[in-house]
């Protein structure tokens, strides 16, 4: 039990640096502002990742499309990693590195934004997904880990967790993410 103590205690002690970096929660801000201002024009919000990113992806564009605090229209949100039977034939038939890029370019538009997780910062398939969507004038959002990896210089809004343990990262990711749904949700739509 003292292993189960201590990883409750890192996990808030790693929640508690975000909260006390203003750089880290300004960046937040921008991002959560650059989403708000995507959806409210009618643009999409897409997501990818790899294994826990990709669930965590997988999460967060069920909130935006489904509902967060309340019932509410939807809002188009999508994690790239859904369709198994796509991303399996483009892997087979270019590369896994392709996988996101591809359907970047197929789905979307100047505007739009594109949210990438990995927490090293440096999963190749994430960063050709970011520089295909800086190409079509899209915003980048980049949710890393310590540092920001490769994933530095490539997002318009990088969040880069203090850390280099990544279920921790991972823990944060989903925190910062659930902020980020609800900071939209409050934004675009009233409570009834």
């Amino acid at each position: 039990m003292d292993r189960a103590a201590e990883a409750i205690r890192e996990s808030i002690e790693l929640k508690r640096k975000v909260l006390d970096d203003r750089a880290l929660m300004a960046e937040l801000a921008l991002a959560t502002e650059a989403i708000i201002k995507t959806l409210k024009a009618g643009g999409k919000v897409l997501l990818c990742g790899n294994g826990g990113s990709a669930a965590d992806a997988q999460h967060l564009a069920a909130e935006f499309s489904g509902r967060f605090y309340f019932d509410r229209p939807p809002l188009f949100a999508e994690a790239l990693h859904v369709n198994t039977s796509y991303l399996t034939a483009v892997a087979n038939d270019y590369s896994f590195d392709e996988v996101f890029a591809r359907q970047v370019r197929a789905k979307g538009a100047r505007g739009d934004v594109l949210v990438g997780l990995s927490t090293s910062g440096n999963s190749p398939n994430v960063l050709r997904a970011l520089d295909e969507a800086r190409d079509l004038g899209m915003t980048t959002v980049g949710l890393t880990g310590e540092g920001g990896g490769k994933m530095k210089g490539r997002c318009n809004h990088l969040i880069a967790v203090p850390s280099k343990d990544t279920p921790r990262i991972q823990e944060v990711h989903i925190t910062l993410g659930h902020v980020i749904c609800e900071l939209v949700e409050a934004a675009l739509f009233e409570r009834k």
